[in-house]
C-alpha cells in the first residue's frame, strides 16, 4: 500500500451504466504535509482491444460505430473509427478479444498476441485496456460482424489498406486513442516502411 494515502473513503455516486463513485482521501504532499482531496472515478470494468491485420494483403480491420461520448464533445456525427474492443465482463483478456473479434468483425481469431496493457485516461477512469494484434485470413471471417443486437452496437466493418488507415491518424479521421496506439505499434512492428 502506498504510505503517503490515509482514510480512503468510498461513496457510490451513481450505478446507472456503470459505476461512479467519489472518494475521498488524505494525501501526504511533497512537503510531508497531509491534506484532505476529493476525486471521482468512473468505473466501468477493465477491457481489451486489438488490430486484425493481414500482412500479404497490407491491410487491416476496423470498425466504425456511434460513440454519444464524442458526438457531445464536438464530434458533427459522433461516428468513430476503432479497432475491436470491448469490456472483459467475467473473461480473461485474451477470451475477451477473441469473442469481441467475432462479434464486432466476424473473424474468428484463435491466436491474439497480447503487446501490452495501459490506463487509458487515470485521472478519471479506473480502467486498464488489454492491446492485441492477430493476423486475419479471408477465410476467418465466419460471421457478418457488427456487434450483438441486443448491446444496440450497429457495427460497420472496415478493411482498409494499412497505409490509408495510418494516414488517417494525420488527417483526423481516426481519433480514437486505443487505434492510433495500436496503428502506430503497428507501423513499427509490422508494416514497417
Amino acid at each position: 500500500m502506498n504510505d503517503r494515502i490515509k482514510n480512503l473513503n468510498k461513496m457510490v455516486l451513481s450505478d446507472n451504466w456503470y459505476r461512479l463513485y467519489k472518494y475521498s482521501f488524505d494525501y501526504r504532499n511533497n512537503a510531508g504535509e497531509w491534506e484532505t482531496q476529493h476525486r471521482e472515478a468512473y468505473d466501468r470494468g477493465n477491457g481489451a482491444t486489438i488490430l486484425l491485420y493481414n500482412t500479404s494483403r497490407q491491410t487491416v480491420i476496423l470498425t466504425r460505430q456511434f460513440r454519444l461520448p464524442t458526438f457531445v464533445n464536438g464530434n458533427a456525427d459522433g461516428m468513430l473509427i476503432e479497432a475491436c474492443a470491448g469490456l472483459l465482463d467475467a473473461d480473461n483478456p485474451r477470451d475477451c478479444i477473441v469473442k469481441e473479434a467475432r462479434e464486432e468483425t466476424g473473424y474468428q481469431i484463435n491466436n491474439p498476441r497480447k503487446i501490452f496493457e495501459a490506463y487509458m485516461s487515470p485521472g478519471s477512469v479506473t480502467e486498464i485496456l488489454y492491446f492485441f494484434v492477430a493476423e486475419y485470413q479471408q477465410e476467418d471471417k465466419v460471421e457478418e460482424g457488427g456487434g450483438l443486437a441486443h448491446e444496440q452496437e450497429n457495427i460497420d466493418v472496415l478493411e482498409l489498406a494499412f497505409d490509408e488507415a495510418f494516414g488517417m491518424i494525420g488527417s483526423g479521421e481516426i481519433r480514437d486513442g486505443k487505434t492510433i496506439m495500436l496503428l502506430q505499434y503497428a507501423r513499427l512492428n509490422i508494416f514497417q516502411q
